[in-house]
């Protein structure tokens, strides 16, 4: 089975690997007996469908959630069922891996128009003036 991305872009999920863990929070003394929390391994850098262009992305994305061996490490514990908290981080996994398959905008640097810089120019004199007629001179 493959985890789908967006139309074109799919990810095997041989290369995910969940394992369970104990969770903390509410649950009460059963909390201490079942395995509800989980931790999914993302295998990022031997994932053929990312491009390296992507693979930098989600490095940028995932923060210090991704590991320098390029495994990407997310840890669910929110539900008390596991079969929910695994639904839950395959969709935090998914949504990373979209937001790293987004390319990002070109920024074209712009100046500000003469007009502009005037106008500024001239409401910080006249501002300035205002402060000025404030002040309570003593000396006179």
């Amino acid at each position: 089975m493959a985890l789908d991305i967006q139309p074109g872009l799919s990810i095997s999920e041989d290369l995910i690997e969940i394992t369970h863990l104990l969770a903390s929070g509410p649950g009460g003394q059963h909390v201490q007996k079942t395995f509800s929390a989980v931790q999914l391994r993302f295998h990022a850098a031997s994932c053929a469908a990312l491009s390296p262009a992507m693979f930098q992305r989600l490095e940028r994305v995932a923060g210090s959630r991704m590991t320098q061996e390029g495994v990407l490490i997310l840890t669910g514990q929110r539900f008390r069922s596991q079969m929910r908290n695994i639904e839950d981080v395959k969709m935090r996994l998914v949504e990373m891996l979209r937001k790293a398959v987004e390319k990002p905008r070109f920024r074209v640097p712009t100046r500000p128009s003469r007009s502009a810089r005037q106008k500024r120019a001239d409401d910080k004199t006249h501002r300035g003036t205002i402060k000025r007629a404030r002040k309570v001179r003593l000396d006179e």
